[in-house]
């Protein structure tokens, strides 16, 4: 299998966007989008006239082919190149790694398993910390209140290092985790996850169409107007506090839960296999339950509300 990238460059200045879709093979929404994209770009209807814009309509062709999340393991998880590749996705992130780092902003769309509501994933603020350093929240959040979305979540990887450090392995929890878009903020950039809908839902691929036109605009690369953004009394904003492990793959969910479902403090959420009730400790939103994960895996996340979105 080959990868595929197009590019259109511009005359005048503008930052230089890629867009990425089927980083997981079975989320099509984003290649969707883009091949619709792609073909206004090649029949002029549609032109770049500043900055520059890469379109990847499949990053992950052996998961796409197959029609499944992953090919040989998940790319999302841990995407660094590597000098001595021991599967697919290991070759994936040798020619995609290089590719994000010639680029200034990455929108990475992406479609989730149950019905739901469309929503984007946020980087941390501004920090010098070592696990995710970055210095482009402001530009980062304001693109995201223009993608077409009213429900944003952040926190994503300091929540999921916390869980990897509890495993025991503090030098994975600076590594795994990191996807495409972690990947472009440590080399400079800044990025969006855009999740667009259930994976079937027939209104997926219009979102991700519209969002990167959204993002088209607001950046300068085409000649449109940009967007209103999203008041921020309209956003719906969460951030992750914690993520749950499935101690035994016994442990089991005392109702079938869904992403973004209200839980309140001390509600049941599950047991353990010993019968021990996990309940929950605050007021929030469960986020991405998994009851097919193994022991030793992430279960679900907890969300509260995040009075802090800017």
């Amino acid at each position: 299998m080959h990868f595929t990238s197009f590019n259109f460059t511009g005359q005048g200045a503008a930052p230089r966007l890629i867009v990425t879709g089927a980083v997981h093979g079975n989320e099509t929404c984003g290649t969707q989008a883009i091949h619709r994209v792609l073909a206004q770009l090649h029949d002029g209807a549609l032109r770049i006239s500043a900055g520059s814009l890469t379109l990847v309509p499949v990053a992950n062709p052996l998961a796409y082919a197959k029609g499944e999340r992953a090919g040989e393991r998940n790319l999302n998880r841990n995407l660094f190149p590597s000098a001595a590749p021991q599967d697919f996705e290991d070759r994936v992130a040798n020619w995609l790694c290089p590719l994000l780092a010639q680029h200034d902003v990455l929108l990475d769309l992406h479609s989730f398993t149950a019905p739901g509501t469309p929503f984007a994933l946020l980087g941390p603020r501004d920090n010098t910390g070592p696990l995710q350093p970055f210095a482009h929240a402001a530009q980062e959040r304001a693109l995201a209140r223009r993608l077409g979305v009213r429900r944003f979540v952040e926190g994503w990887l300091q929540t999921y290092s916390r869980g990897v450090r509890r495993r025991g392995d503090r030098e994975a929890a600076l590594r795994h985790g990191v996807g495409t878009t972690e990947y472009m903020r440590s080399v400079g950039g800044y990025a969006l996850t855009l999740e667009c809908g259930q994976h079937q839902d027939a209104a997926a691929p219009q979102l991700a169409y519209q969002a990167i036109i959204n993002a088209l605009a607001f950046l300068g690369l085409i000649d449109r107007p940009a967007p209103p953004a999203l008041e921020r009394e309209d956003a719906e904003a969460l951030i992750m506090v914690e993520v749950y492990d499935k101690v035994a793959a016994a442990d089991a969910f005392c109702r079938p839960w869904a992403s973004f479902d209200a839980v309140d403090r001390g509600q049941l959420i599950g047991h353990r296999a010993d019968g021990t009730p996990l309940c929950a400790e605050f007021d929030g939103r469960i986020l991405f339950p998994d009851s097919a994960a193994g022991a030793g895996e992430e279960w679900f996340y907890l969300a509260r509300p995040n009075a802090d979105f800017g």
